[in-house]
This record gives C-alpha cells, structure tokens and sequence, in this order.
C-alpha cells in the first residue's frame, strides 16, 4: 500500500503525553479555585505521572510483555504468511473482515468488560488491515468500536454491572438484572451497528482512493513502516506446516487468555476451579501478573516449535518489548489523571455536585441529564470499576427515591461511562491502541466525533423509552 500524497496539515495536536500533562495542570489549577476541595500543590502536579504509572505498573509491564510475545512470532514469519494467506482467501471481500472483527471484540466487551485486553490485538489487526487496502484508523476503529460498543451495552460485565449491582445491594437498593440484560443487549447492538456502518463505509472510501483517509503523510508512512516495512504487500510469504502450527498456538494464547479473565464462577459455571496448577490462580481469576507471565511461556513455546536458539528467542522478545516502551509510559500518564483527581478529592466534589442536579426532573429530562453527567465523570474516572463503586451509592438511591428505576440508572452509568471511553484521552486503552498504531488523537476524534453523535442519540432514545417504561 502506497502513501498517499495528502499535504500535512498546519496545525495539529501535541504528543499525547504534552496533551495529557496540559489536562493534569487545568485539573491542578482547578482546585486551587473549587471550595470544599483540597488544591493541588506543585509537587502533586509533578508526582502525578509517575503515581500514574505506579498504579497502572501492572498493565504497563502486560503490555510489555505482550510487545514480547509479538516480536517472537513476527520473527517466525507466521503472522506475515497466515495474514497474507487470509487477504488472499478474502480477495475482493476484505471488508468483511471488519463487521466479523467488530463483533466478536464487543461480545468480549458486553460479557466481560474488554478493554485493556485489546491493546494485545492492536499490531496484528493493524498489520491485517493494512495489508487489506485499508489505514490504521480502520484498524483502531475496529478494535476500540467494537470493544467499547460491547462496554457500553454492558449486559453480565463483571467490572461494570456486577459493581454496580454490589454497590446498590449495599445501601439498601435491589436489582433485577434482567432489565439491566435487556436494556443493555439494545443499547450495545444500536451502538455496534451504528458504529459498523461508518467504520465501513470509512474503510470502502480508503480502499478505493488512498486520498481519502484522515491520516497525514507522516502517520500513513510511520505506520506503514512499523507494519509492513519494505515488504511487498502484494507477496504472500509460504504458509508452511511448522508456521500454521505456530499461528495455532498463537491463537490458543488468545482464547486461554480470554477463557482466563471471565470470572467463570460468578456466572455458577466451576469446571476451571481446577486449573490453578500454572499461575496458581485457575481461569476466570487471572488478571495482568498472570497473563503477562502466560505470553511469555508461550513466546518460549513458540520459539522452540520454530526451533530458534534460546538467544535469538530471548533477542527478539526484548525487542518486541522495546517497541511497546511508549506504549506502557501513556498508559501511566493518563493514569495520573485520575491520581491527582483522587488526591485533591475533585472526584468526590464533581460526584456530589452532580447528584444535587439531577432533583425534581421529569423521566426524559432525569435520563437525559444523567446520561450527561455520568459523561463528565467518566472524563475525570475512566475506570468503570471505580466509577461504580463511588456513583451507585449515590445515584441509585436518588433514582429510587424519585420514582425512576435503578436498573436503568446501571444502564445510564454504562452508556455514559461508554461513549466517553471511546474517545477520551484519559484513557489509557485509547491512547494506548493509537500509539501502538501510529495514529494521532487528533485524527482519532476527527473519525470518531460523528459516530459518537450518532451513538448519543440512539442510546438516549433507549434509555429515556426503558425510563418510562420500566
């Protein structure tokens, strides 16, 4: 795929990390000005980014260690032969790769709250693509739409919907999952489906004129670069036995990794309770430490069934690693964000003003007015876990109390937590797949902004008809 020969725009956006220090200083500067609240000092400011990445230590070190296992099975040369092979399988229908892609990321969302997990598809989806005709934006928009589709529509995610159910049955208030199931399956299929569209119709125009994508020069060449090199995109390289074994065992790692972090029992299904012999933790309880450790056993497993030498095996993880270095310092970074929100207490104050707006307001208006504050929280505490726990205790009782359900508040809170998360630089997943793919936020929230609209008004039709019916 050749670069195209659009011109570099004048004017364009910071580094993520200048973008994301700008937001912690207006943060800082804020406090100093907001009653009831702890104003940020100097030193705050200073030690947030690195309190960021000490907190998010355990994605950051996943995420090197997944730039690991890639390096050793892009060394094989297995990726390169089974993508060629699928373009070539796929000649002329290639856009469908993205509607399939897209919806087994957001089955991953809805049941199991996916997010950080789809940095590790990130290289390949977006050597895939681009090898396809298509751009990295494709590329990105299939991973971070199709996931956050699925967390949007939250239906059993665990992190999301049972948090919040917790948080609930904590202070009094009982809930029927059902409705949240069911309010959840229409918010996260208008979403998919609208976001498949445009990501569609986006990758057609791309394809059939270079021109046409939203990336500069500079991007369409750096990631050209980094996923395809010299290479003639048109070569298929030789599929042979030992690369489909090891492009099997490249998809084994991904399935135990998804079977692994399904909290299994939660759902009365214990035929992993058996299965700690590895980590130490069976399937359904692994998290980072023990994933991280599973793609590097499997990046060893890889290499001997290519019959590298243990130098080459550990020569090419480590480089692997070092390409995934600037991605694992933006995930701290944006941590940060929510380091110094919780250190000067914003958090709690933008909480409390939020639930003292939401009084005396007809169905439509409450659900409307509510999806929009959960917006802004989910700007200043992208975790949904952490959200969760700090809003139910206040907003689900509220809701109660005025006569509103507070299974459709759940849904509020993952519709509003969701569509922020699609496009806010505070989250690391985002900023995290955008530098793994070369592509700049600002060309990121040019795509995305319409779709975000889109997706606005079709979940607040949702929401407000689930408001008064239910």
């Amino acid at each position: 795929m050749e670069a195209h020969s659009k011109k570099k725009k004048s004017f364009t956006l910071p580094t993520a990390y200048t973008v994301l220090i700008i937001i912690m200083a207006l943060i800082a500067l804020a406090t100093q000005f907001i009653p009831g609240v702890k104003a940020a000092k100097f030193s705050d400011l200073v030690m947030a980014p690195i309190n960021g990445l000490d907190e998010a230590i355990d994605i950051a070190i996943f995420v090197l260690l997944i730039g690991g296992f890639l390096g050793v099975t892009t060394k094989t040369g297995a990726l390169d032969a089974g993508i060629g092979s699928v373009v070539e399988k796929l000649k002329g229908r290639e856009l469908v790769l993205i509607p399939v892609l897209m919806f087994i990321f957001s089955l991953g969302g809805t049941s199991f709250g996916m997010a950080e997990e789809t940095i590790a598809f990130a290289a390949l989806v977006t050597t895939t693509m681009i090898v396809a005709g298509f751009d990295p934006l494709v590329s990105v928009a299939t991973l971070i739409l199709g996931s956050g589709c699925g967390v949007l529509g939250s239906t059993v995610n665990p992190f999301l919907v049972s948090t919040s159910i917790s948080a609930l049955k904590g202070v009094g208030v009982e809930v029927n999952q059902a409705v949240v199931i069911g309010t959840g399956v229409a918010l996260w299929l208008s979403s998919l489906l609208i976001s498949i569209y445009f990501v569609m119709k986006y990758a057609k125009e791309v394809q059939r004129d270079k021109a046409a994508t939203l990336l500069t020069e500079k991007e369409m060449n750096d990631a050209i670069e980094a996923f395809v090199g010299n290479k003639n995109t048109e070569e298929v390289i030789e599929f042979t036995t030992r690369r489909k074994i090891i492009l099997t065992l490249f998809g084994l790692t991904f399935v135990i990794m998804v079977l692994a972090i399904i909290p299994w029992e939660k759902f009365g299904i214990t035929i992993f309770a058996k299965t700690s012999f590895l980590t130490g933790s069976p399937l359904g309880g692994w998290w980072f430490n023990e994933l991280g450790m599973w793609f590097v056993i499997m990046s060893v497993v890889i290499g001997l069934v290519y019959q590298m030498k243990e130098q080459e095996i550990v020569s090419s993880f480590m480089n692997g690693a070092a390409d995934m270095v600037g991605v694992a310092l933006v995930i701290g970074v944006a941590k940060g964000i929510s380091v110094i929100m919780t250190t000067t207490q914003l958090d709690q104050y933008v909480l409390n003003s939020a639930s003292s707006v939401l009084n005396g307001m007809s169905p439509i208006v409450f659900t409307i007015v509510a999806f929009l504050i959960y917006m802004v929280l989910s700007f200043f505490i992208p975790s949904t876990s952490g959200l969760a726990g700090l809003s139910m205790p206040i907003f689900g009782p509220l809701a109660v109390s005025l006569g509103f359900s507070s299974e459709v508040m759940i849904s509020i809170f993952s519709a509003g937590s969701g569509i922020v998360n699609l496009v806010t630089p505070t989250s690391g997943v985002i900023m995290g797949a955008l530098a793994i793919a070369k592509v700049d936020y600002t060309s990121w929230v040019k795509f995305v902004s319409k779709i975000l609209v889109a997706i606005f008004i079709s979940s607040a039709i949702i929401l407000s008809i689930a408001m008064m019916l239910i």
